[in-house]
């Protein structure tokens, strides 16, 4: 089952100073149902589309389970229309759960960047020419916020720390408007942690 969202800016979506360089980028993060997949990809969705003002379409499919089964979210960001909703090489590929990582390995380009949750992917198939980011989100939540639930936000910190695929203050907007109302500090705070960590990894490939 597929979702579609689409966010045109109408001054054009134009990259200008200040704002991400990449003219065109092509985003999956994924995992199971339960994990907020989803909303990690509306989130960067907002981010690009109504903040930093670039044409973004998203879309989302999920298992045949409501909960647990396998689920993502397709990002695509461009400076131009998007004249295809769907990823079909991924730039950018997050997996949060050994079988999304089977399932959507392929899907990455070459050279392409690849972020882990090291606690619940154990198994990477030999891959080469992709840079490889382990981001214990999962972990950190967990431990270092005490709810596991925002490990999806951590995540997305560190790929939008590692990748600038939108800038910080947009996505911080998105959070505030996209998260359930009283949960927004638990969230930003999670984002930081992911942002803070994609610094510390910013030059390492593994």
């Amino acid at each position: 089952m597929r979702r579609r969202l689409n966010l045109v800016h109408p001054s054009g979506g134009l990259f200008k100073k200040g704002r991400p360089r990449v003219s065109r980028m092509q985003v999956k993060i994924s995992g199971f149902g339960g994990q907020g997949i989803v909303l990690a990809g509306i989130v960067i969705a907002r981010a690009a589309g109504l903040h930093d003002k670039k044409h973004v379409t998203q879309t989302q499919s999920y298992g045949p389970e409501a909960r647990g089964g396998a689920c993502a979210s397709e990002i695509v960001i461009s400076d131009e229309r998007v004249d295809y909703p769907l990823v079909e090489e991924a730039d950018v590929l997050a997996c949060m759960s050994q079988e999304a990582l089977s399932r959507y390995v392929s899907t990455l380009k070459k050279e392409g960047t690849l972020l882990i949750d090291p606690d619940l992917v154990h198994e990477i198939p030999q891959v080469p020419r992709i840079r490889i980011y382990k981001i214990p989100a999962t972990r950190i939540a967990t431990n270092e916020l005490g709810r596991k639930i925002v490990a999806n936000m951590v995540m997305l910190g560190s790929l939008v720390g590692i990748t600038r695929l939108s800038t910080t203050k947009a996505v911080r907007e998105a959070v505030r408007e996209s998260v359930p109302r009283g949960t927004e500090d638990l969230n930003l705070k999670a984002l930081q942690k992911g942002i803070d960590l994609a610094r510390e990894l910013a030059d390492e490939i593994v």
